[in-house]
């Protein structure tokens, strides 16, 4: 069943959201090579419930094993989502994509940045690029009177217009008082098929994109997803409500980027 949200609850949302995004910042100053993934989970943990929240992540339910351990996904190089965090020591020319959730007020917050790890090679900061770039053309498209198959479309498009791969079997998804609601926001599909996107609509889209074959493979922690042919995959999610015109990101990558300055993506 799909919920829509009044703008009451679109402003508590927001709240959770940008919590995330500045906890997503916290972990943007520590990322750098020698770093491990353990202690970036720690900081935005203890940064998260210092601001009156609890992460969202940290022992998830899951169909195939143990719920999840972290309060963030952290997933590196060939690893396309849901990487654990441990011991994993970042390098330079690592890429890691950050996810991270939180639960403040009664709603949730859900997102994603792609970091670098000092100097990624061109190629690999393309796909970076290019798959945020990717998330924005799906936002354009996630407007009243639209269906989910147009923001998937457009991103599948854009993205295979540069060669990459578009992975189908992870997707976006509804969000509000539940991590993950109705409807599924596929980043793929045709334009005019799928759910009819009406104000008050609030999902989080993120574009999941590999450098080579869109394949993928499940590790046997029953969590890590990594591409098939062992190329980088790169992550970018934001949380946006459906308005009358244009979405509104209710996420928020500007305090990453503050951080970042220069070397943001």
């Amino acid at each position: 069943m799909i919920f829509l949200k009044t703008e009451d609850e679109i402003e508590l949302l927001r709240q959770s959201n940008l919590l995330v995004g500045k906890t997503l910042a916290e972990v943007a100053k520590l990322i750098k090579p020698g770093i491990t993934t353990r202690e970036l989970d720690k900081v935005a943990e203890e940064f998260i419930r210092d601001n009156g929240a609890v992460p969202t992540f940290k022992g998830f339910p899951n169909q195939y094993g143990d719920p999840f351990p972290g309060s963030l996904c952290t997933s590196v190089n060939d690893e396309v989502v849901h990487g654990i965090p441990g011991d994993i020591v970042l390098k330079e020319g690592d890429i890691v994509s950050v996810d991270c959730g939180t639960y403040m007020n009664g709603f949730c917050g859900d997102s994603a940045y792609t970091f670098c790890v000092g100097e990624v090679d061109e190629e690999v900061r393309n796909l970076l690029k290019v798959t945020k770039e990717a998330l924005y053309i799906g936002i354009q498209n996630a407007v009243q009177g639209k269906r989910i198959g147009d923001i998937g479309y457009a991103i599948q498009q854009y993205c295979e217009s540069h060669s990459y791969g578009v992975v189908r079997e992870f997707v976006g998804h509804g969000i509000g008082k539940e991590m993950h609601e109705d409807p599924q926001v596929p980043n793929y599909g045709k334009r005019g098929y799928g759910t009819l996107l009406k104000k008050g609509l609030c999902i989080a889209i993120e574009p999941m994109i590999t450098l080579g074959n869109r394949q993928v493979i499940m590790e046997r922690d029953g969590w890590t997803v990594r591409t098939r042919d062992r190329k980088c995959a790169a992550h970018f999610e934001h949380t946006i409500a459906v308005g009358a015109g244009e979405a509104d990101i209710l996420s928020s990558f500007k305090f990453i980027e503050e951080v970042l300055g220069d070397k943001a993506i």
